[in-house]
């Protein structure tokens, strides 16, 4: 019998308990702000009311071509409003969305199509050759509709249907499919492939929701923010922004290609007071000519996330008045569960050492349960002492349902009951996280562990120096060196490699500093990552040579 009074007529009902969606955010959006902008986009300025009737067109529309749940639904195209619309319409037809990186090879862009089984394929008109070449090869092509965006460069179109007439196929009043189930997958997002091939991770409803509510609520962003996609959306569907602007009754200020120039355009034009941005986006604000540059009166908030970046970086850009936050971000964890609290003791410090502490990721936000800092083979915690290495361990309902197709790999990300992020990190003494390197990042030199990001960072530091990346290349003596890859700011002439590598070891032990350093464009995946595993393929290519043996 029974005897626990709390279980005794107090079931789940329809009326107490709503799988969680952030699709719900949609109807409430419109239905109390219906004139409210929510997509600007160069002269167009689209309410909350047209937008959900265009989203529950699109969504009525994929269900009429036969699309049902756990179809795939894909798109390829830049920040857009059918990007936003896609982000709300294709779940709502039950389907799963899936937004291509379209900065990809056509390699690249077949894999995905072929791996996650696309039956529809949205691509915007700039992008047609990339997606045809794409679907050659393919036993089963999905069917093409395209995207003829207003700002987009005239090519030729390549689908069956267009973009705009086939909204109109849709019914306006359609309610919308909501999942039965949270668990229910809601997207299928690929990894940047910065240090592999790219797996395909597959959020749910639920843990899209949290991450969307946690943005909002971490951030403290307030209601109605005029928000600029420079985050690309098909990154893990812009760090959920693409719902939680939803959920603030925010506007979607949408910007087809990230400049300096068009970023600084959009504060003057539109008013933006948020944005999320790669490092390198960052350097590009503080680099950027003086004619591009534009004065703003309202606070500019910021949020960077990718790779950790310069305290350089944060500096500059804070001196030009933005309200810089540092982030922990990952595709796994559909968005930022880690952001770095600017301590309000840090304002009587120097503005170089705060910007030191500012480029930590900080601690864990609400809604992620777990954050932890372990020796991956034993799950030993670190001590707080800023120095013991050890790999960043998530674990909550936003992380990941695993990884599509890749039962072995979702396995091992999910070993001892946390997820293991391949992040190398370490804990200071206020608690605070700092990532030192990704695990394959790691230098060892003659027995020592040469973190990758200490090297980059004082680089960064150099005048001439827009952006670095350090890898490891073969040495006959140690096993591996650092070897620097450099691009420079513009109107700077190259430094010379002994200028470099002196310059590095006036600032740090000499085994730790570049033996070689490389000029030229950094490859970078569609997020603005550096694609650190073509480096060092490069760095490999060079045959070792002997008179470096004595380089320390």
């Amino acid at each position: 019998m029974n005897n626990n009074i709390y279980e005794i007529g107090l079931e789940r009902t329809n009326a107490n308990h709503v799988p969680l969606t952030p699709l719900h955010f949609l109807d409430r959006c419109a239905e109390q702000y219906p004139d409210r902008d929510a997509i600007v986009h160069g002269n167009l300025r689209q309410s909350w009311s047209t937008t959900r009737e265009r989203c529950r067109r699109l969504a009525s529309a994929l269900i009429k071509l036969g699309i049902g749940k756990g179809d795939t639904v894909s798109i390829l195209a830049p920040n857009t409003p059918a990007m936003v619309e896609a982000h709300h319409g294709i779940p709502l037809s039950g389907a799963i969305l899936n937004a291509i990186n379209c900065r990809l090879d056509a390699d690249g862009v077949r894999f995905i199509l072929k791996h996650g089984e696309a039956k529809v394929l949205l691509v915007d008109r700039e992008f047609s050759a990339l997606a045809a070449a794409a679907l050659e090869g393919l036993d089963n092509p999905p069917l093409i509709i395209d995207i003829a965006d207003t700002l987009a460069p005239e090519y030729e179109l390549i689908g069956e249907h267009e973009y705009e007439q086939f909204l109109r196929q849709g019914d306006a009043d359609f309610p919308g499919i909501y999942p039965k189930d949270e668990w229910d997958a809601i997207a299928l997002n690929y990894t940047s492939g910065t240090t592999s091939d790219p797996k395909g991770v597959v959020p749910s409803h639920r843990g899209a929701y949290l991450m969307s509510l946690l943005q909002l609520t971490d951030w403290g962003m307030p209601r109605g923010p005029k928000y600029l996609w420079t985050l690309p959306l098909f990154h893990a569907n812009g760090w959920c922004f693409a719902w939680a602007i939803t959920a603030a009754a925010g506007t979607h200020v949408c910007l087809r290609k990230v400049t300096a120039a068009n970023i600084f355009h959009a504060i003057e034009a539109h008013g933006v007071d948020h944005f999320c941005a790669a490092p390198i986006v960052l350097a590009s604000l503080a680099t950027a000519k003086e004619g591009e540059r534009r004065a703003f009166s309202h606070p500019v908030r910021i949020r960077t996330a990718g790779s950790p970046p310069p305290a350089t970086v944060l500096k500059a850009v804070s001196e030009m008045g933005f309200d810089v936050e540092h982030v922990y971000g990952i595709t796994e964890a559909s968005g930022t569960p880690v952001s770095s609290y600017a301590n309000p003791a840090w304002n009587s410090m120097s503005p170089d050492a705060k910007a030191r502490l500012m480029a930590r990721q900080g601690n864990r936000a609400a809604a992620l349960e777990g954050l932890y800092v372990a020796d991956p083979d034993t799950m030993r915690a670190v001590p707080w002492d800023g120095r013991t290495q050890g790999e960043l361990l998530l674990r909550g309902n936003i992380v990941m349902k695993g990884y599509l197709k890749n039962p072995e790999a979702t396995e091992r990300a999910f070993g001892g009951g946390w997820f293991h992020t391949g992040d190398v990190a370490v804990v200071h003494s206020d608690g605070y996280i700092q990532i030192t390197d990704r695990s394959k990042d790691v230098i060892i030199s003659g027995g020592e562990n040469i973190s990758s990001v200490e090297v980059e960072d004082v680089l960064h530091q150099h005048p001439a120096v827009l952006i670095a990346a350090v890898v490891a290349q073969p040495h006959p003596k140690w096993g591996e060196s650092p070897c620097a890859f450099i691009e420079l700011k513009d109107g700077y002439a190259e430094p010379s490699e002994a200028e470099v590598i002196a310059f590095c070891r006036d600032r740090l032990a000499h085994y730790k500093c570049p033996v070689r350093v490389v000029y030229g464009a950094l490859p970078k995946t569609g997020t603005g990552k550096i694609q650190k595993f073509r480096l060092r393929e490069m760095a490999r290519s060079r045959e070792a040579i002997t008179d470096l043996a004595s380089s320390r």
